[in-house]
């Protein structure tokens, strides 16, 4: 699952993930991917989420995800600097997998995913792609 709320994003790592082999799925609305992965929580195995976003924030998202799904594998991506520190003090108890710095190359997207796949071998490649704004 990809969710940033600029669509372009979405887009462009759905694509670029999809020719991959993995199956993604993208949301422009924090609200609407909450909403998708609490109907099929098991076949979302990892969140790749941006941090700002308009009326919920991808560390709320993060953090009702993992309430449901706690083996989920989460990557964090921002335009912002990520300070670790900090961000273990506003989430103490949630573990997040990976941060990506925004503008990311796709080379260092698909690293990180990889890593995070393999490290916990969660990930499956397949075909089906959608999004949803």
């Amino acid at each position: 699952m990809v969710v940033d709320d600029e669509a372009d994003i979405v887009d462009v790592m759905k694509r670029f993930l999809g020719r991959q082999g993995y199956s993604v799925f993208g949301f422009t609305n924090p609200f609407v991917a909450l909403e998708q992965f609490e109907l099929e929580a098991k076949k979302y195995r990892l969140i790749i989420s941006d941090i700002r976003m308009p009326a919920m924030n991808g560390y709320e998202l993060v953090k009702r995800i993992k309430t449901l799904q706690p083996e989920t594998r989460v990557i964090l991506m921002s335009a912002f600097e990520i300070n670790h520190k900090e961000f273990s003090k506003v989430l103490p108890s949630v573990k997040i997998d990976g941060f990506i710095s925004k503008p990311a190359s796709l080379k260092q997207i698909i690293s990180m995913v990889k890593t995070t796949c393999q490290r916990s071998k969660v990930c499956r490649s397949g075909n089906k792609m959608r999004s949803m704004k």
